[in-house]
């Protein structure tokens, strides 16, 4: 029997993706003192054009692949590789990260001693091993309209630090609300009760939405600092600033819909929308003037296709 499941959905960053694969393939060779782990690894890629099917093809022939003619986004990507997985547990692992020591082993071994986990999260590092922020609690109303919007300084201190969980150690084992997706380990029996990522967030808020069913169906979400992945956050998204900023707001619109009703979910929409015609017309007046105009018309180009798209949610059939 596989005892961990590495599913990786990449989608044109090679490079990283190879780094990945390296420190996942180091990890396999380490284990706990005696205890090694059998694991699989699973590459969705989402239509990549930078020649990561082929580096695979060619330096990672165990590694199986999964390659999508187009991106049918991340949630329906993982989808594709949790439905061939095997492990006992599923570790879904963002291509920009490099797994630290005996990080899966040592998340394997806490869950083995832990039934009633369903979902663990490591320690997030940036590149220069500083902790990165990777735990949080539910997002409330008021958290959706400062938070990830040009009102977060102006926020409560409190209320962000709460969503942020601050308030508690880094280094401490805690049950959390939700971990973030770029390494989140989940237990194949909690899996089949809950069920596969929800696809009609296309990008952002999938993790989110998944550990919120996961604690809904009685299992915890742990936070588990004895395991470190390094994070070379956003190397995909950053790509397509436009589909980025569309991608992140409309899933947050979606993700209130489904917890807090449509009432609450078309304000923040209108909310939203609002600061983007302001930023719009800040970005333009600031182009007239002749401040660094080249990005000025970048932005106004991905502020006016956000406002194109209305952050309509979209609908999966």
């Amino acid at each position: 029997m596989v005892d961990l499941s590495i599913v990786i959905v990449s989608w044109n960053v090679r490079d990283l993706l190879r780094r990945c694969l390296l420190s996942v393939i180091s990890d396999q060779e380490t284990g706990i003192g005696s205890c090694f782990l059998t694991t699989e690894t699973i590459v969705v890629d989402n239509g990549s054009t930078d020649g990561s099917i082929e580096m695979m093809r060619g330096e990672f022939p165990t590694v199986r692949l999964i390659a999508n003619t187009h991106n049918p986004g991340f949630p329906a990507a993982n989808n594709q590789g949790l439905a061939v997985a095997r492990g006992r547990y599923v570790l879904l692992l963002n291509p920009d990260t490099e797994v630290v020591g005996d990080a899966l082993a040592t998340m394997v071994a806490f869950a083995d001693d832990q039934p009633d986990v369903g979902v663990v999260g490591p320690q997030l590092l940036n590149p220069d091993r500083s902790v990165q922020s990777s735990r949080r609690r539910f997002p409330t109303l008021a958290t959706a309209f400062f938070e990830s919007t040009w009102l977060q300084p102006c926020a409560p201190r409190r209320l962000l630090e709460r969503y942020y969980v601050f308030d508690r150690p880094d280094g401490a084992v805690q049950d959390v609300d939700w971990v973030k997706g770029a390494a989140l380990m989940a237990r194949r029996e909690a899996l089949d009760r809950v069920g596969p990522m929800d696809e009609e967030f296309f990008m952002y808020s999938e993790e989110l939405d998944w550990c919120r069913r996961f604690r809904e169906a009685g299992w915890r979400v742990v936070y588990l600092p004895t395991a470190q992945v390094v994070h070379h956050e956003g190397k995909s998204s950053e790509q397509v600033v436009a589909a980025r900023h569309i991608h992140f707001q409309t899933s947050k619109v979606r993700y209130f819909r489904k917890y807090h009703g449509a009432v609450a979910a078309e304000g923040l929409r209108l909310f939203l929308l609002g600061h983007y015609v302001w930023q719009l017309g800040l970005e333009g007046a600031k182009w007239l003037v002749g401040s660094k105009r080249p990005m000025r018309a970048e932005r106004v180009a991905a502020y006016w296709q956000v406002l194109r798209s209305g952050l309509r949610p979209r609908r999966v059939p």
